[in-house]
């Protein structure tokens, strides 16, 4: 049987955290320079996905305690 590769693992945990690093100095800077209606448009996409999350999930808070 194959023994995990822990070391594998390991660096493509490191790789995404740098990564993701890397983004959030982008947005900072994007932010800096007067950027930032172009992270509210990127936010309220994203805010639109959670509130339908949020409906749904409602629905199913709705049924729970009827039942």
């Amino acid at each position: 049987m194959a023994k995990p590769n822990y070391n594998f693992a390991k660096r493509q945990r490191d790789l995404a955290k740098e990564q993701k690093k890397e983004e959030k100095l982008q947005r900072k800077k994007a932010a800096a320079e007067g950027g930032a209606a172009e992270l509210e448009q990127d936010v309220d996409t994203e805010g639109d996905v959670d509130v339908e999350a949020q409906e749904t999930g409602a629905a199913q808070e709705d049924k729970a305690p009827n039942a």
